[in-house]
């Protein structure tokens, strides 16, 4: 059977953690969860130590110093998954914004599609976005037209942040050339991944803002992605992406 590690980075999360291990863990795919937690203040890494008693072989946590950024979270935990032989790796948010219901949906692309990268799309079939402001939304869409007209990549919602990889995608992509560390980290490895010519295929998916915790959400989040697309457009027109 496939190996598959949904990893989960949190901050100041102990209203949803307990609640998204358990739900995680009731699905039909025996998912494990790896929780990179960033020294949270609320003890939120406490809950998850706590449960680790209840879910030994399924349930694994990075402790870091602090928040050291959304992309270095997801590249701690995409080592420790390669070190462990993960065959399929996600990416999730701890709010319940995903629905963790579509696991599923994005493993049933890579097995039954042959994705290399499935994305819970917002966007792949009209606006499915719950309780966001319209102005969030228009911000939210927007830029990923301005990411896909940039990049020239076919896909309707770049800045997505639920995703399975299949393995070989990660052991692909060198890690020390991801240069964005907020959610333009979802772009850049969308984008570096597509340069190598794997498979990317959109899930669409409802996408339901936190009811729980705070949002990490600000303003150098888009400026870093609307900038860095450029450059990120730039340098890869002096790159070779080759697979070895």
């Amino acid at each position: 059977m496939d190996k598959c590690l949904v990893i989960i980075p949190t901050y100041n999360e102990k209203e949803n953690i307990e609640k998204m291990i358990r739900k995680v863990f009731s699905l039909p795919t025996p998912f494990e969860l790896l929780i990179v937690e960033d020294n949270s203040p609320d003890g939120t890494s406490k809950i998850v130590k706590k449960l680790q008693v209840e879910f030994p072989e399924r349930l694994h946590i990075i402790e870091r110093a602090g928040k050291l950024g959304l992309g270095t979270a997801y590249i701690a935990g995409f080592n420790w998954a390669l070190e462990k032989g993960y065959d399929f790796i996600f990416e999730m948010d701890c709010d319940f914004s995903h629905n963790p219901d579509d696991l599923e949906k994005l493993y049933a692309a890579c097995v039954n599609e042959g994705a290399d990268v499935a994305i819970g799309s917002r966007y792949i079939s009209g606006i499915n976005v719950v309780n966001w402001p319209l102005g969030r939304v228009l911000m939210s869409y927007f830029a990923s037209v301005y990411v896909r007209t940039v990049t020239g990549m076919k896909i309707k919602d770049t800045t997505a942040g639920f995703k399975c990889y299949r393995r070989k995608v990660l052991e692909t992509i060198d890690f020390n050339k991801i240069k964005l560390i907020g959610y333009g980290f979802q772009i850049e490895m969308k984008f570096t991944a597509y340069k190598f010519g794997f498979k990317l295929v959109e899930v669409p998916i409802v996408f339901t803002d936190r009811q729980e915790g705070t949002s990490k959400m600000s303003g150098g989040i888009f400026n870093e992605a609307l900038w860095g697309v450029m450059k990120l457009k730039l340098r890869s027109l002096f790159k070779k992406y080759e697979i070895n």
